[in-house]
């Protein structure tokens, strides 16, 4: 299923084939990305970068594998790089004939005269291994093939400096290369190639998209040698780039790519018959985000990727993506391996904001991924239909509320006189709006956010219908108490002025009301979930109000802006270097995932499926665009609203595949129109 194939009029344009990018991922955390013309332009771009303590410790490993050939009498140089001196070649992107995603795989065409070289990259899942197919696709005469690695050994994050000297061992087709004493060594191989050994240092490679981001942009690149081999019209060659076992069976490529298309065949198994190709794009991007995590104490486990290229396991994206990346596309298994996974990581009724990229000890710093995590479980438990999960999981959810209740860090605790949850402590960023350089939290957010009080309630609703199922009616009456307290206190937020939700009350931040606490009247999307979550605090007229608020102020083509334009502090762009694009993040920002909780939230009030539907649409398109079959992370405020961030974002992929399937199902039933607080699955 290929997606939209870009022909001459966007590859041999140099400044569009390097806006275009493309993601492929070995489901332990490794992965491999690039553009369209093959130039790296991110610190995070290369053929080989692995997942050393899978899904982290990434680590480069081969940058590039440059291709020239000779036809006939002529050579032709394929590969295209940017040095810091502003040189651009060779300029292979001028032989690039077409690009396009053939079942999520990279596939470039080359024209070299009459003939034409098929390049296709593969991952195998599981391994810390690139597989490179070069296959003439038509020539009149041999083409003679050298292919020069580039490779390097450095944290993704970082930048490499040349100088120093690998140890380099030939191996049958090729080379090994340990970068130092300790290092995981690696091979480059190519079956049926000569290798001959010539280790040289090139110099000054530049990464125009790190300059933009104000970071350092340049790195150098370590050549063990190259190979050389000749192809006639039909023949085929892979380059394998592997920290484990050599393969060097030619027809080790086309077993890996059957496996991959068949692995592809089956995602798209449960989605709608006739569903759009874009649609189907999605299912396939969802999968390159789940990833293997041991357990605590060592059981095997699944999680799932924040965002590539530089994100690590998020507690609260995945429990907010797990639905869209898993349930969506009929992997409840999956779904129920990535909770236990989480549970086994809480601690102090709380589960981890992040695993971070070395390996350390997990990180705390949250207030609502815990509760997003009572959430999954139910949706977990209504797209199975098995309640056992829910019930192994009770004691810990049970727990959770204890904690939640009475106190844990960082000032997360319930005030008992309205039932809301507050939260905030100095110097922490605890809402998904976490922005933070040095010391200046950007959006503190201390007191009871309305989001969190939403997730909140939720969170109770929830725990009274499981209580229920357990037949614990004691406890199932504690639960709707307690939901009951909450939602009462919950109409605080309501703000008549603005016909909206105030963002957070009883903190530092806004203006002070008659009682002599402060309301943060500034309009931004956290109220949303107010509506789209499948509990609601709020009467029917009250949703339609915050709906109607935010798609007047917030929504963009590419999702809701993070504040509305004319508010303080609002910001049209996310660009500059760390300290602007951090004071940007959520001022104004647009977050692509944000346009889920509002389709949600506009089926619930409004009833009309196609029309929700509607809203989707633009960000189906931009599979078109930027990363190739994904999502990006956000956008800039303003029009043309051009993506920013990571490329590809797991939550975003999630929330428009999820809403789609969502919208299509409930067009096809059209159901009754119900509004208020509602238990069934379109709110789901």
């Amino acid at each position: 299923m290929p997606l939209r194939q870009l022909g001459r009029g966007t590859c041999g344009e140099l400044e569009q084939a390097l806006n275009h990018e493309w993601l492929v991922t070995n489901g332990i955390g490794g992965f491999a990305a690039g553009t369209v013309s093959e130039t790296n332009t991110r610190r995070y771009h290369g053929l080989l970068i692995a997942a050393l303590a899978p899904p982290v410790a990434r680590t480069l490993m081969v940058s590039a594998v440059d291709v020239t050939v000779t036809y006939g009498s002529a050579e032709y140089r394929l590969a295209t790089h940017e040095f810091a001196d502003g040189t651009v070649a060779p300029q292979g992107y001028l032989h690039l004939e077409s690009f396009q995603l053939d079942h999520g795989m990279p596939v470039w065409r080359y024209a070299i005269a009459d003939a034409v070289l098929e390049k296709r990259l593969l991952m195998q899942p599981g391994h810390n291994t690139t597989q490179v197919g070069l296959r003439v696709l038509r020539a009149t005469a041999p083409l003679h093939l050298e292919l020069t690695p580039l490779c390097a050994y450095r944290d993704h994050h970082a930048h490499g400096r040349g100088g120093w000297q690998p140890r380099l061992r030939e191996i049958p087709s090729g080379c090994e290369i340990e970068a130092f004493a300790g290092a995981v060594p690696y091979r480059v191989s190519c079956a049926g190639a000569r290798f001959t050994p010539e280790p040289e240092w090139y110099w000054h490679f530049r990464h125009r998209a790190e300059g933009a981001r104000g970071l350092d942009e340049t790195e150098d690149l370590y050549r063990p040698g190259r190979f050389t081999l000749s192809l006639e019209a039909g023949a085929q060659a892979t380059v394998v780039l592997s920290t484990e076992v050599e393969v060097d069976d030619a027809q080790a490529f086309a077993h890996l790519r059957h496996d991959v298309e068949r692995r592809g065949a089956a995602l798209l198994g449960p989605l709608p018959a006739g569903c759009p190709g874009a649609v189907r794009q999605l299912a396939l991007a969802a999968d390159q985000f789940l990833v293997e995590r041991h357990r605590a104490g060592g059981a095997p486990g699944k999680s799932l990727i924040a965002g590539y290229p530089w994100f690590s396991d998020w507690g609260r994206d995945t429990m907010i993506a797990l639905p869209g990346l898993t349930l969506a596309t009929g992997r409840d298994e999956i779904a129920a391996e990535i909770l236990r996974t989480f549970a086994a990581h809480l601690s102090e009724g709380m589960l981890p904001n992040r695993f971070p990229d070395g390996g350390e000890t997990p990180e705390y710093n949250t207030v609502d991924a815990t509760l997003w995590f009572f959430h999954a479980v139910a949706q977990y438990t209504r797209s199975s239909g098995d309640p056992s999960l829910a019930a192994e999981l009770y004691p810990a959810l049970s727990d959770i509320i204890g904690w939640h209740r009475r106190g844990t860090r960082y000032g997360i605790q319930m005030d008992p006189a309205d039932g809301l949850l507050a939260s905030g402590q100095d110097g922490v960023q605890l809402t998904w709006m976490d922005a933070k350089f040095g010391d200046w939290v950007v959006t503190p957010r201390t007191g009871k956010c309305v989001e969190v009080n939403a997730l909140w309630y939720n969170a109770l609703r929830v725990m009274e219908g499981l209580a229920s199922t357990l037949e614990q009616q004691s406890e199932a009456d504690f639960y709707r108490q307690g939901a009951e307290q909450a939602k009462l206190g919950f109409q605080r937020f309501r703000n008549p002025a603005r016909s909206a939700l105030y963002d957070v009350i009883d903190g530092p931040e806004g203006d002070p009301g008659l009682d002599g606490r402060r309301y943060d009247g500034r309009l931004r999307p956290n109220q949303i979930f107010a509506v789209s979550l499948p509990h609601s605090p709020l009467e029917p007229a009250d949703q339609q109000a915050v709906v109607d608020a935010c798609a007047r102020e917030l929504l963009t083509s590419h999702g809701l802006r993070s504040l509305a334009p004319g508010e303080p502090g609002y910001v049209a762009q996310y660009t500059g270097g760390p300290h602007e694009r951090d004071g940007a993040y959520h001022q104004g920002t647009v977050w692509a995932w944000l346009i889920g909780p509002f389709v949600d939230a506009h089926y619930r009030v409004y009833g009309d499926a196609a029309l929700a539907r509607s809203f989707l649409e633009p960000l189906i398109l931009h599979l078109d665009s930027d990363c190739l079959g994904s999502i990006s992370e956000i956008f800039d405020a303003d029009p043309p609203f051009s993506a920013r961030g990571c490329f590809a974002q797991a939550w975003s992929v999630a929330e428009v595949l999820r809403a789609w399937l969502k919208l299509h199902d409930a067009g096809a039933a059209q159901p009754a129109h119900h509004q208020g607080e509602t238990h069934d699955s379109r709110n789901a």
